[in-house]
């Protein structure tokens, strides 16, 4: 396929959340997962520390800790009706500090939407009408938290995320759609990832991503967003150096990145170029040096889809 640029420069997602958490020793596992990053002042204050560093290493859109924040989660941690919605508003609350902080009023803080399931189990995924009502429970709560963005994200089949895509719409908010992919620009359902995202985008995705995909996918996935999708596109892969593990397989510890800065610059730059890339950012394994690193190389301005905070 032929290069496509669009003569704008990128806005530039954060980078991993989990595993800045991991690296700074607070557990990552059920059924907690990044919730506990909310649970005591101390457990915050390494989440806020994680977003601050992210934030002055050059990110435009920070990304509130509501990955697990959903009705499935909190349940089986045992909260009442009054601390599943206390958890969304902390995780809001903790971005806002960051960003005062890192003195970054600039910077858009996006709500995370993840799968209600696991992340690498579209077989998970329970029927429409419960689907609809816990996205929208999330959208309503951090709406209320003053949210406008949400990132939709490492979506694994087409159906839950438009579904989520259409709680954040009709909450009143605007969307980015992103999708987790294996080989071949395939999602874990097995449904191609071009099909997805021009869907969402017809949906109303301000754009359409690959996240949580390993380097060697990257293109592929790419690929069939560039063929099948006619507005922005983005990517924030994966940086995690599984070794033996498998692509799915979940390790409560730090993983080695694959690549280092530097080359997680050439990289993300080489893309850039080749697919005009609007949005650019870092998944699992994704620190702020190699978010600063990539920045620095490609520059960073007034990206497409997102505005200013007021």
């Amino acid at each position: 396929m032929e290069p496509t640029t669009n003569g704008r420069r990128p806005l530039w997602l954060d980078g991993a959340t989990a595993t800045e958490l991991q690296r700074a020793g607070l557990a990552v596992d059920g059924p907690w997962w990044t919730v506990r990053a909310l649970n005591g002042e101390p457990n915050r204050t390494k989440l806020r520390a994680v977003q601050r560093a992210h934030l002055e290493a050059g990110a435009d859109v920070l990304t509130a800790n509501t990955f697990r924040c959903n009705l499935r989660t909190l349940r089986r941690i045992g909260l009442d009706a009054a601390g599943l919605a206390w958890m969304v508003h902390a995780a809001v609350g903790v971005a806002q500090s960051a960003r005062e902080q890192a003195r970054r009023p600039d910077a858009v803080i996006a709500a995370s939407m993840a799968p209600v399931e696991d992340c690498y189990r579209p077989d998970l995924v329970p029927p429409a009408d419960e689907l609809a009502a816990e996205h929208a429970w999330l959208v309503t709560e951090a709406r209320r938290s003053g949210v406008e963005l949400f990132l939709i994200e490492t979506m694994n089949t087409e159906r839950e995320a438009r579904t989520a895509l259409a709680a954040a719409l009709a909450g009143g908010g605007r969307a980015w759609v992103s999708f987790v992919c294996g080989p071949d620009g395939l999602l874990p359902s097995g449904e191609r990832v071009g099909d997805a995202a021009a869907a969402a985008e017809r949906d109303g995705a301000e754009a359409v991503l690959v996240n949580c995909t390993a380097l060697a996918d990257v293109p592929a996935a790419l690929d069939r967003l560039r063929e099948r999708c006619s507005g922005p596109i983005g990517v924030a892969p994966n940086l995690e150096d599984r070794g033996s593990l498998g692509r799915w397989e979940h390790t409560d510890r730090a993983l080695p990145a694959a690549v280092g800065p530097d080359e997680f610059a050439e990289l993300m730059a080489g893309w850039r170029d080749r697919y005009g890339l609007d949005v650019l950012g870092g998944c699992c394994g994704t620190t702020p040096d190699h978010l600063a690193a990539a920045r620095a190389l490609i520059g960073a301005g007034a990206g497409p889809v997102a505005e200013p905070a007021g």
